[in-house]
Order: structure tokens, then C-alpha cells, then sequence
């Protein structure tokens, strides 16, 4: 039996050109690391919200909840609105609390790295830049 999260990766993978499991692993991360977030501080946002924080669709945004839910890292809890609608609450459980220190971690030393390169590459530019012989004024 082939399972949700398997299928997820399989469409995502998809979505992303057939990236390297590598890059396509940092992106998931990444999408899981920026909801974990948002759910922690608005348990109440909803997917629509969600999406629109994340600049995602509203289908990925769906997918990656109910993935979240199958890993046991989320709950959703019904709770009545403003508006007396039934809604969801997104609760992180222990485990998702877990991994999103982990996940954090692994964001931030990406980032860090490609800081690092970033500005090993700006430092290139500027030499290239002062290199060359500067243009008069027309």
C-alpha cells in the first residue's frame, strides 16, 4: 500500500521538475519548517490563510497538513469561529514541537551556508567589478 506521505513526495517531486532528492528534500523541509511556524503562533489559520502566508497554493498547503497529521506532528481540533462556523485548530503535538526544533536546525544551517557562498560570490563580483576600466559619461 502506497502511503499519503509517499504519494505527496511523488507529487511534489513532480511539481518541482524532478529536482535532486536533495533539493527536493531542503523544499519539503522548507514547507514544513514555514508551517509548523505559522501553526504554532495562529493554531486558528486556516488552509486559505496558510496559503497565502506561504505563498503556495491552497492544494499544497492541503497536502502538506494532511501529511503532517499522518506523521503525527499536527492535530486538528474543531473549534467555532468568530462567525460560529465550525472550524479547525492546528495543534503541534510533542512530537511535531520535536521536529520543528530539528527542522529549525537544518533551515538554519542552510542558510547560513548560503550566506556564506553568497558572499563569497559578491566578494568575486566586486573584484571582476574593479577590474574593469571604468566607462566615461556620454
Amino acid at each position: 500500500m502506497v502511503t499519503f506521505t509517499r504519494h505527496l513526495d511523488f507529487s511534489l517531486r513532480r511539481a518541482d521538475n524532478l529536482r535532486s532528492p536533495v533539493e527536493h528534500r531542503a523544499r519539503m523541509e522548507e514547507s514544513h519548517y514555514q508551517l509548523l511556524r505559522l501553526l504554532e503562533s495562529g493554531p486558528q489559520l486556516t488552509q486559505r490563510e496558510l496559503a497565502r502566508e506561504m505563498g503556495v497554493s491552497l492544494g499544497k498547503v492541503n497536502y502538506c497538513v494532511n501529511a503532517l497529521i499522518e506523521k503525527g506532528w499536527i492535530k486538528a481540533r474543531n473549534f467555532r469561529n468568530s462567525n460560529n462556523k465550525l472550524a479547525y485548530a492546528y495543534l503541534l503535538t510533542p512530537r511535531g514541537m520535536e521536529q520543528k526544533a530539528a527542522i529549525t536546525v537544518h533551515f538554519l544551517r542552510r542558510k547560513v551556508a548560503e550566506y556564506e557562498s553568497l558572499k563569497k560570490e559578491i566578494a568575486r563580483l566586486r573584484r571582476e567589478v574593479g577590474q574593469l576600466p571604468e566607462s566615461k559619461p556620454r
